[in-house]
């Protein structure tokens, strides 16, 4: 008998808007919807609607200021990756709602996992800056609410090819968060040196694993089978939250890293079996519409077991 998982997506995620020719376009998600029907898992899911988060929620990481920047700004590039259109304050807004949503939802023992198939994606998103794809750090916004909800100890772990900066400076002072994040280096955008292991309170409740361009399966599963693991176990975390990016599969052109799709299940697997925690799975990249839609129903397959 199947595992009751969370999907939440709604079509809402499709009116954020990019220029033709942009890496993180609608046809993402819409990929990965009609991959799930065609592969008779869509009716295996629990459907969940996105809420719309509210500018207190949001505010939990991001200054105040930048939120209602981001809802005034006119349509555009705010950066020379990240583009804003006319709905993308709202859509963003369901984002984060999204991954709220999907931590009530195992909070409550609801559903046992979840998967929040959102754009625009998160993790690059600085409390007051939008970058790399990312408006606002859905997340991060999770953690805290997780925090608020009454888990002590939240655990991140981030396989996106990018490191997630936003989300480690966020919570880099914080050791009731804890990030774990893999990611070719050196790359975009420059953060998650090894020597990165949090400040202050947070100090050593950051781990960053530096991959090199042309690594692949084999350097991964020592990430996923061997250190990560051990992290998760001297941490005993209470609830764990995915930054799940596909970027690291081999066909992906965003990337210099080559984990084959069954690399990808192997990591996914590992982190399903590395604690008893609720897990929760949030979109991050992942350009090559075949291999997303695929390594999404891989992951999805898995959750399901």
């Amino acid at each position: 008998m199947d595992r009751k998982v969370g999907f939440i997506y709604d079509d809402i995620f499709l009116k954020h808007e990019t220029p033709q020719g942009h890496p993180e376009s609608k046809e993402r998600l819409i990929a990965i919807v009609n991959h799930l029907k065609k592969q008779g898992l869509w009716n295996r899911l629990v459907h969940i609607k996105p809420r719309k988060a509210t500018h207190e929620e949001i505010a939990l990481v991001h200054e105040p200021y930048y939120i209602e920047k981001i809802k005034n700004l006119p349509a555009g590039y705010i950066d020379p990756d990240t583009y804003l259109s006319e709905n993308t304050y709202e859509v963003a807004c369901y984002a984060v709602g999204a991954v709220l949503n999907a931590i009530d939802w195992v909070h409550n023992k609801e559903v046992d996992t979840a998967f929040c198939a959102v754009r625009p994606p998160g993790h690059h998103a600085e409390v007051d800056t939008a970058m790399g794809f990312c408006i606002f750090n859905n997340v991060s916004v999770g953690a805290a609410y997780a925090k608020k909800l009454g888990y002590k100890k939240i655990f991140i772990i981030d396989f996106d090819v990018h490191h997630g900066n936003g989300t480690q400076h966020i919570f880099e002072d914080d050791c009731s968060v804890f990030y774990f994040s893999s990611h070719q280096f050196p790359f975009y955008p420059g953060t998650g040196r090894e020597l990165e292991i949090g400040r202050g309170k947070g100090e050593g409740c950051t781990y960053n694993v530096q991959l090199r361009a042309g690594s692949g399966t084999r350097e991964y599963l020592t990430v996923f089978q061997d250190i990560l693991p051990q992290k998760i176990r001297e941490n005993k975390p209470d609830i764990i939250l995915v930054s799940a990016g596909y970027d690291m599969h081999q066909d992906d052109p965003m990337s210099y890293i080559n984990v084959t799709t069954e690399g990808v299940r192997s990591i996914v697997r590992s982190i399903l079996n590395s604690s008893y925690a609720p897990k929760v799975f949030v979109l991050e990249g992942g350009y090559n519409l075949n291999s997303l839609a695929e390594c999404v129903k891989i992951t999805i397959e898995e959750l399901l077991v």
